[in-house]
């Protein structure tokens, strides 16, 4: 079994990935407003919501220009000058940060921002599967597929550390399914790239 208790939140740090450029926008989509906030306010808010610490929020493309979403949140906000390799750089830049300021963390949370039915009972959720499992990966299940947001406990930081070029972490989640605990996340599916994804996004909660 994993070594925390349900409760212990403070065990689990959560990394926001969010350098991405969203070249097929014309606007950040960090920037994208839901409930009259950004996406990544949205995201930063829930991750502070949850109850977990420290929150790492991971920025690249016009980096200055996202932190001021931020800025006076209970966060740390670290720059990856490597966005462009892939999600791989950002999830390495955001947990050697989470280590440095937490070096007993026992396990990690991976949000994104493009997600906005994410919620801190969703993470509360991947808490208690990995407390009641004691499975090293708990992911969100949506759409056939299992992905993020998801739980890796420290023991496969080394795997995060190690992605391949261009990988993200459902490269792990999809290469060691025996390993993985799963929490129904329907709304997961709706993540937004495009303008049309947005528009319909809209519409859906009107």
């Amino acid at each position: 079994m994993v070594d925390i208790q349900m409760s212990d939140f403070s065990a689990i740090g959560i990394v926001i990935l969010a350098a991405g450029a969203s070249t097929r926008l014309s606007t950040p989509k960090q920037l994208l407003h839901y409930r009259g906030r950004s996406l990544l306010r949205h995201t930063a808010e829930v991750a502070i919501a949850s109850g977990c610490r420290p929150s790492i929020v991971v920025l690249g493309a016009q980096a200055k220009r996202l932190e001021a979403e931020v800025q006076e949140l209970p966060v740390y906000v670290v720059e990856n000058n490597r966005w462009t390799e892939g999600m791989n750089s950002s999830i390495q830049t955001g947990l050697t940060v989470l280590q440095s300021v937490h070096p007993t963390v026992k396990a990690v949370v991976i949000l994104l921002c493009d997600q906005p039915f994410v919620s801190a009972a969703l993470v509360h959720q991947l808490i208690e599967e990995y407390d009641r499992t004691g499975k090293p990966i708990v992911a969100s299940e949506y759409a056939n597929t299992l992905g993020v947001p998801a739980l890796f406990s420290h023991v496969l930081f080394p795997v995060l550390m190690a992605l391949p070029a261009d990988r993200g972490a459902r490269y792990i989640i999809q290469n060691r399914v025996q390993a993985v605990a799963r929490v129904p996340f329907p709304l997961g599916a709706i993540d937004i790239d495009t303008p049309s994804d947005y528009e319909r996004f809209l519409h859906a909660i009107v």
